[in-house]
């Protein structure tokens, strides 16, 4: 009888991954952040002003050594880690199945780190932003210490 229920509750997780109309309801739209644009988006910049973003940001913000560490190695490693692991490791180990939308390095590539598996983190946007908002490198001024993210 539990393993039924353990198939059951299986096939209901991934039901709504497949069903998006058997969901819960999403968050109302908001406007646009680029200036002056009037477009309601679920993200934070709507199609148009997304990809003028992404460009803005890795020519000023981003790091030159970044585009080196992150080529087409990267994206193919990505890709398999994240069909290996799809669900983020934080929230799995907290009992939640969330997808995975992102794939963290533990030991970050300009400390040292690699691509190698054991350096890799499957992690859902939400435990990424927090991971490095704890961590201090992008939202805050605080100490980073990458010894205790492990």
């Amino acid at each position: 009888m539990e393993l039924f229920h353990l198939r059951l509750c299986f096939l209901s997780v991934v039901e709504l991954f497949l069903c998006p109309e058997k969901t819960m309801p999403r968050k109302p739209k908001r406007p646009c952040s680029f200036p002056g644009c009037p477009k309601l988006t679920d993200g934070r910049f709507c199609e148009d002003h997304a990809k003028a973003e992404a460009r803005r940001y890795e020519k000023y913000q981003r790091d030159p050594e970044a585009r080196k560490r992150y080529g087409k190695a990267w994206t193919v490693i990505r890709k398999a880690y994240a069909a290996e692991h799809p669900f983020c490791e934080v929230c799995l180990a907290e009992g939640r199945y969330t997808p995975t939308e992102a794939v963290h390095h533990i030991k970050p590539l300009s400390q040292g780190g690699t691509h190698d598996i054991s350096n890799l983190k499957a992690v859902c946007k939400a435990c990424h932003a927090r991971i490095h908002g704890e961590i201090g490198d992008r939202w805050s001024r605080k100490v980073k210490d990458y010894a205790s993210q492990k």
